[in-house]
């Protein structure tokens, strides 16, 4: 880990622990770090001649938080550089770089890119479960629509039989719809199930 910076000193002196930091400090005990970084290593890029990629564990716990929060690319930066206890999580402080969110977006691109992204949300949430800490207290239920050309095609000339066209508002879509269930207290993601975007949001409750 990087030297502390005085705002994280400061902070390490405060006496009351909110909420989101004691949901942390158990995410630390019960997540199989070892075992996830493991299972990434040999995909994520390895230092070279050009710019030192951020350690994989650090990347992987900014993915979980922005995962556990319900974050944007930019708003997960954001809140590294204004919420000491997702910094210090993450293993960052404010006197070393902290990843832009470009660098947030490629991380996740490249677990999506080999199948690893659904596979560690259901591995910590089944250790969440072993431990007593399901999130399910109640659960919110959201969709977001994957937009995807309304020309994609596959390299048979076909368009992604997966993909349908759906109307919101007055909008068409065409693509995929990522079904979302968030604990209704603390507003952390525990299940993503994705479907056409013809998919109506009531029939995927029962996946969340």
């Amino acid at each position: 880990m990087s030297q502390m910076s005085f705002s994280d000193f400061e902070y390490a002196g405060k006496r009351k622990q909110t909420r989101r930091e004691r949901f942390l400090a158990e995410m630390e005990q019960v997540v199989p770090w070892s075992g996830l970084v493991a299972l990434i290593e040999p995909h994520y890029p390895k230092a070279g001649g050009g710019r030192k990629p951020y350690p994989l564990e650090t990347m992987l716990r900014i993915h979980l938080l922005q995962n556990w929060f319900s974050l944007s690319d930019p708003a997960m930066e954001e809140a590294l550089y204004e919420i000491t206890s997702m910094r210090q999580f993450a293993h960052l402080t404010l006197s070393a770089p902290i990843p832009e969110d470009t660098t947030i977006m490629n991380f996740r691109h490249l677990l999506e890119k080999h199948q690893l992204a659904s596979g560690i949300l259901e591995t910590i949430n089944n250790y969440l479960q072993d431990k007593g800490l399901s999130l399910r207290q109640g659960t919110i239920v959201d969709a977001t629509i994957i937009h995807a050309p309304s020309s994609t095609k596959n390299k048979e000339g076909k368009r992604d039989p997966e993909m349908h066209q759906t109307k919101k508002g007055n909008q068409y879509f065409f693509g995929m719809k990522a079904h979302i269930g968030a604990d209704a207290e603390s507003g952390l993601v525990h299940h993503v199930h994705g479907t056409a975007a013809n998919v109506a949001d009531v029939t995927e409750v029962a996946h969340l």
